[in-house]
């Protein structure tokens, strides 16, 4: 990638060369979201801890491999986003930035039964795709983790139980796996690199991993640890893609 050689041109001239910005745009888990817990009048509220959401973990890792190198993390995550939200701010948040490169993760809160969804996710990932080409950014669609395919026994409150029920029956009923195929054929037609975590996750729940367990609220959100993979899959993702 482009990025890859800006990023070793300002390490060998770091007084003469520009700095690298990278965007990340996402939802809750771009964002740095984990646990959950009830505010007054029961209101749903989470916990936010972006010194452990996975572009930390991204900036740590360019920290160490270009120590010298001005690494500009633009994290574009919000709570409960969806693609259509995310083309319609995708100027205001990441391209006024003229990122370098922008990785786009959505996903988990587009996914549902009703008719026209997998639709709208489509044409809203191809905005977001076509706009940031525009801009002269490269682009990595990231795929998102596996929500929970069970009820974990941590759940407790009725509501947090709810909403697990309704995301296991996407999971599980193979409505997600359509949402994340079609996303990666769209990325294939637009010549787009995918890193795909949804992968990595369904191949370790496949190997018996209880994946559900390893999701900070038990129905969507990864744990500090499990951030780490989608660092490090960025990192393999970003140094394999040839120009």
């Amino acid at each position: 990638m482009k990025i890859t050689k800006k990023l070793a041109q300002k390490a060998a001239d770091n007084a003469h060369t520009e700095g690298v910005t990278i965007a990340f745009l996402g939802d809750s888990v771009t964002q740095g979201c984990f646990e959950l817990y009830k505010k007054e009048g029961n209101v749903i509220e989470t916990v936010f801890d972006k010194r452990h959401s996975y572009e930390a973990y991204v900036f740590d890792a360019f920290c160490v491999l270009y120590p010298t190198v001005t690494i500009n993390i633009i994290n574009a995550g919000i709570s409960g986003d969806n693609a259509k939200s995310g083309a319609g701010r995708v100027e205001r948040d990441v391209l006024r930035h003229n990122p370098d490169l922008t990785v786009v993760c959505y996903g988990l809160n587009d996914c549902g039964n009703e008719e026209g969804r997998l639709d709208t996710y489509l044409s809203s990932l191809s905005n977001i795709f076509d706009r940031l080409k525009s801009n002269g950014s490269e682009i990595i669609f990231m795929t998102p983790n596996m929500m929970n395919t069970k009820i974990s026994v941590h759940l407790k409150d009725k509501d947090y139980i709810d909403i697990a029920n309704r995301t296991a029956s996407l999971q599980n009923d193979g409505v997600f796996d359509l949402f994340i195929d079609e996303a990666k054929k769209l990325c294939t037609e637009n010549n787009i690199p995918v890193c795909d975590c949804y992968a990595v996750w369904k191949n370790l729940y496949n190997c018996g991993v209880d994946t559900t367990e390893l999701l900070a609220n038990k129905i969507n959100h990864p744990t500090r640890e499990m951030n780490k993979l989608f660092a490090y899959e960025l990192i393999k993702t970003i140094f394999d893609c040839e120009e």
